[in-house]
């Protein structure tokens, strides 16, 4: 019987010795790559359930209860959590370009929250920010014309200051978009069989079952980052795959844990979307690393017939050994090494199409575009200070230095204030938002109203598989990602749309801002 004792063990014999830095030693991939763990030994994959509404002919509704509940991650021991249509996490909701969908939100889990479409462009009073918020026992309902691409979204709870705590106990989910140019492709598409939602997160329970939050100090510098790992609420999940390509939409919805992924064996896998959908043309990679709030959308194959586990490489911090909390949770980070999701391909596998060469049509915008230009600079108080003084390390200590520190989180010096409007747009512009992470921890920036093109970072062009449309981009210490966007279709002049670190704690903490589009 899986409990969480021999979990821990589990994880600490599993994927830990695979690697150093952020490429595996070829030579040492025979010794290292970890013996999968009988069937039996596991829990098979929940696969959500998909909505894809009731359709009248004129709208399609989508019916969102959200709601208490109590889950079993282990054996005999439930766990209070929250959940939408169901305990814990919430259905896909699936639905097609030019769609009207109306969204029935129902709120029943004892406190106010908010619902917000992440990814999605809607008008800002329909977005689910800070600033829609449902009171307990209350109904939102609002009207939404899909109007972009095929894509993976998601959506989640964005509570001002409970964001973070309301996603750990459960309110999120994955939203699916289709459209012509998709549905005419030869991509695995049968939810649940070959197209399937890889919901990744981690959790830190107490010995009561219950879940942990904001225990420790580390986690208001790093940001939840939980012992427990799971993929669609399931610990120590595997999947059978019954066919030899699986198309495998993976989601980090983790708090703020970011995660390199790879597999076991080294088999190359095929990125064909980002964030914001499809690429031009398919990119091969053998190793991926996706932040907190982003998406992906790979096809792995399994023709070969042999198990196979996706796991986290860990990698190496190269930040200075120094006294203090700082440098001890940099050098820390991303540093474990775990499975996080284990294959056992059918005996027989069912034949997919060879993937696309050619995948959608992308113009690439440029710099020269931009009617206008907005610097974002990424403050960390706690841990790093946010002054100019120099600290025990190297670099200032508006950031990069670290130790001794104190205080929150900011934007261009600002904590986020609800009634404080940080930035107008015009509707029609594009403009380049220029975003310097001040700190030495990765920040994964995601702005609301829809998606961007990345220009650069630190000058040089994003590699191929950031090189289509994104919503969130990491942000990686003294770094400066340029990114290029339009602002069309809605203005508001009352309702603003979000932007923030999507590390949850540290936009609980005042790392967002907002906009009007007028």
């Amino acid at each position: 019987m899986l409990n969480r004792r021999k979990l821990l063990k589990a994880l600490s014999l599993g994927t830990t010795a695979l690697a150093a830095g952020l490429r595996w030693p070829r030579q040492a991939s025979a010794q290292t790559a970890p013996a999968p763990t009988p069937i039996h030994e596991g829990n098979s994959l929940t696969i959500p359930p998909l909505l894809e509404g009731i359709s009248d002919g004129m709208e399609k509704r989508f019916e969102l209860q959200l709601q208490q509940g109590e889950t079993e991650f282990f054996p005999g021991v439930k766990t209070p959590t929250l959940g939408i249509n169901g305990s814990f996490l919430g259905p896909t909701l699936r639905c097609s370009r030019n769609d009207l969908i109306r969204l029935q939100v129902n709120n029943q889990i004892g406190e106010p929250t908010t619902l917000h479409w992440h990814g999605l462009h809607v008008p800002a009073r329909s977005d689910g920010g800070p600033h829609q918020t449902i009171e307990h026992g209350e109904r939102w309902e609002p009207l939404i014309r899909i109007m972009q691409p095929a894509a993976t979204l998601w959506y989640h709870s964005h509570m001002m200051h409970k964001t973070g705590e309301q996603v750990y106990r459960g309110l999120a989910g994955m939203l699916i978009l289709d459209d012509d140019v998709s549905k005419g492709l030869a991509l695995p598409s049968e939810y649940g069989v070959d197209d399937i939602p890889i919901i990744i997160q981690d959790r830190r329970f107490k010995k009561d079952g219950t879940l942990a939050y904001m225990t420790i100090y580390d986690d208001m510098v790093q940001g939840m980052q939980g012992d427990i790992k799971m993929v669609n609420g399931v610990v120590d999940p595997y999947f059978v795959p019954t066919t030899t390509k699986v198309r495998l939409r993976i989601l980090n919805a983790a708090n703020a844990r970011k995660y390199m992924l790879a597999f076991s064996d080294h088999r190359p896998f095929q990125v064909i979307a980002s964030d914001g959908g499809l690429l031009t043309a398919p990119v091969t990679m053998d190793m991926l690393m996706l932040a907190s709030g982003e998406r992906v959308e790979i096809i792995a194959d399994f023709s070969d017939g042999q198990p196979v586990t996706l796991v986290n490489v860990p990698m190496v911090s190269n930040y200075q050994d120094s006294p203090g909390a700082m440098s001890r949770i940099m050098r820390a980070m991303g540093s474990e090494g775990f499975d996080v999701l284990r294959f056992f391909p059918a005996a027989e596998l069912r034949a997919s199409a060879p993937v696309p060469e050619a995948l959608t049509t992308i113009k690439r915008r440029h710099a020269d575009e931009a009617v206008n230009t907005r610097t974002f600079r990424l403050q960390m108080g706690t841990g790093s200070r946010g002054g100019g003084d120099r600290g025990p390390t190297t670099g200032y200590r508006n950031g990069f230095g670290g130790g001794h520190g104190g205080g929150d989180y900011f934007i261009n010096g600002r904590q986020m204030a609800m009634d404080y409007i940080n930035e107008r747009v015009k509707l029609g512009d594009t403009e380049i938002w220029e975003v310097f992470n001040s700190s030495p921890m990765p920040h994964p920036f995601h702005i609301h109203s829809g998606q961007f093109q990345i220009l650069d970072r630190d000058g040089i062009a994003p590699p191929p598989h950031e090189l289509g449309f994104k919503d969130t981009v990491l942000v990686k210490g003294r770094e400066t990602v340029r990114v290029i966007l339009s602002f069309v279709d809605f203005s508001d002049a009352e309702h603003p749309y979000m932007y923030h670190c999507h590390m949850l704690e540290h936009e609980d903490r005042g790392m967002m801002g907002q906009f009007l589009v007028v």
